[in-house]
């Protein structure tokens, strides 16, 4: 029963899962906000009614996600202060300033322009309304660098200095904070990422209605649209992401170690990666694996015959750095410094695997409809059931980004168990934690019955003024 209701425990699966859950709207929101004034410029620059219509439809779908992100992220804050009381006492004053500038720069200024946006259409000229979803698209990016950035900080914490006589991190240098190089290479890696969410969600919606003849000319344009933006996306998410494995093994060794299950150093051909491996139960010894030479030394350093350090080797040197006299906050009281190792190996997988496959089924999508649709209806539901994929991908690659830092709660500084609130009791932490599952849940089921309504009602019909322009009264009230 004590450790049913440990509060590190319970205060982990509640951060862990609220996040995750979060983190559903958020590579959605970024990618459509993209996608939609790509839409809408297209519509400007051509005239065509077909534009206006997917962007309208793609529109609609973008704010409900939107809305629902504001409201499942709010929470996160303030879990800070609910069970995490240690940390935001020790490093709040360096995490604190980027979520601060999230806050009252980015998402105010998304936030105004949508609004200018949604209540625009009929009051400002066409290419100023164009303007106003760009600057959207720039306020939700701007947002997500700069909890980005925070993250970063969690991982190779930089720009501060410890005060002994207070106890506290204090921030000594912001522009080091927001320029950490794992921001700078995590950022293109999730917005990439977003916008590959995005495109599968518009080939989804396409190829719900082309399986039923509806609209044909608007989502065959829209499915070959989001099939491209998938497959380009997921060119950019495989380039932007062996940036960061570098970066990842120059900050943080044990991860990149963690991630193939290496246990020993190793370097040129020993240095391989493993597509699947089996090995016995406690994972320190290889039964079976079908393996790629030379590929973890380029991952980890960009070259063939670079070294690899291993899992024990890294623990010695761990043990010798963090768990000498005085090391209050960075030495776990197990001693262990390596993460969840099969969490870590099977997530690295996952999130490569299932972006490929994703991107796999858009590239097949684009062959089999250069000429024709007429296809059977096998093919459309496979095109519908992809959408979540790359979903999926996004949530295991936080997982792995998340669970491949542990022990730590900041990288070297302080470990997760040292940053739990010391006076939260576990029933009360596993009291939020059921709350907040039951009413995620329920907001999960509106979400999807609000977009899979929307998605089914297809682009509206467009009413037309004595000029022969799209009415703006009209498109006032679609939103």
């Amino acid at each position: 029963m004590d450790e049913f209701l440990d509060p590190l425990i319970l205060a982990r699966w509640q951060f862990g899962l609220t996040t995750l859950y979060h983190f559903i709207f958020v590579p959605l929101t970024v990618g459509m906000a993209l996608l939609v004034a790509i839409l809408q410029t297209a519509w400007v620059r051509t005239g065509k009614d077909k534009y206006l219509r997917l962007t309208r439809l793609f529109g609609r779908i973008f704010l409900i996600n939107f809305a629902m992100g504001v409201v499942t992220g709010i929470v996160q804050e303030f879990q800070f202060g609910m069970n995490w009381s240690n940390y935001s006492r020790f490093v709040g004053d360096i995490f604190g300033a980027p979520l601060a500038m999230e806050g009252l720069i980015a998402f105010f200024f998304e936030a105004t322009f949508i609004g200018l946006w949604i209540f625009g259409w009929d009051k400002l000229p066409k290419k100023v309304h164009l303007l106003t979803i760009w600057m959207v698209w720039i306020g939700t990016v701007a947002s997500a660098y700069f909890i980005l950035a925070a993250n970063a900080f969690m991982q190779n914490p930089v720009g501060f200095t410890i005060n002994e006589e207070r106890g506290r991190a204090e921030l000594q240098d912001i522009g080091a904070v927001l320029t950490n190089p794992v921001a700078v290479t995590q950022f293109p890696h999730t917005v990439f990422a977003a916008a590959m969410f995005a495109g599968v969600v518009i080939v989804a919606v396409a190829a719900w209605h082309l399986q039923r003849g509806q609209y044909v000319d608007e989502m065959r344009t829209a499915l070959r649209f989001g099939a491209w933006t998938n497959i380009v996306a997921f060119a950019g998410a495989a380039l932007s992401g062996d940036l960061l494995a570098r970066v990842m093994t120059q900050t943080q060794p044990m991860k990149m170690a963690a991630a193939e299950a290496l246990y020993n150093t190793a370097s040129g051909a020993d240095a391989s990666f493993s597509i699947f491996s089996w090995g016995t139960p406690d994972g320190t010894q290889e039964i079976f694996s079908i393996r790629i030479p030379y590929l973890l030394s380029y991952l980890s350093n960009g070259t063939f015959d670079g070294s690899v350090e291993g899992i024990r080797d890294l623990q010695t040197q761990y043990e010798a750095l963090y768990c000498g006299a005085g090391s209050l906050l960075t030495c776990p009281s197990n001693g262990q410094f390596a993460p969840i190792i099969w969490v870590t190996y099977w997530a690295f997988r996952w999130m490569i695997g299932l972006g490929a496959f994703a991107a796999l089924v858009s590239a097949v999508g684009l062959w089999i409809t250069r000429k024709s649709i007429d296809l059977p209806k096998w093919v459309w539901k496979v095109a519908i059931w992809t959408a979540p994929i790359p979903m999926l991908a996004s949530l295991v690659g936080w997982l792995f980004t998340e669970m491949g830092r542990q022990p730590w709660i900041v990288f070297g500084v302080m470990t997760t168990e040292q940053g739990v609130s010391p006076g939260v009791p576990g029933w009360a932490v596993l009291t939020s934690l059921i709350v907040f599952t039951l009413v995620y849940g329920a907001l999960a089921v509106v979400e999807f019955k609000l977009i899979t309504k929307a998605a089914k009602e297809g682009p509206p019909d467009i009413e037309q003024d004595d000029s022969g322009e799209p009415d703006p009264q009209r498109l006032a009230t679609v939103y």
